[in-house]
């Protein structure tokens, strides 16, 4: 699980900032800030391209899906012990 610590805010200018502990650090000098709709979390990235998940996710939690879809399959059964080297008496 990744590791999560509080950290503080405060006012530059007109502007809320985020005071990071050293082992968050960004390099560079700029990073990409992304809002979940849904929560309102706030996720700050090195790497763009998190607005696609939030536009996955949102696409999940709005598809009408019927409880029963995929019910029934091989892989919601449990396993099933096997005999793989032939020990089994019979």
């Amino acid at each position: 699980m990744p590791e999560t610590r509080k950290v503080r805010l405060f006012m530059n200018g007109a502007s809320q900032a985020v005071r990071l502990p050293a082992e968050f650090r960004f390099s560079g000098k700029e990073i990409y800030a992304t809002r979940d709709e849904t929560t309102g979390s706030v996720t700050l990235s090195s790497t763009p391209g998190t607005e696609i998940w939030n536009e996955i996710f949102a696409r999940f939690r709005a598809a009408d899906v019927p409880d029963e879809f995929m019910k029934e399959r091989p892989m919601n059964q449990p396993i099933q012990p096997q005999d793989i080297f032939g020990d089994e008496e019979e």
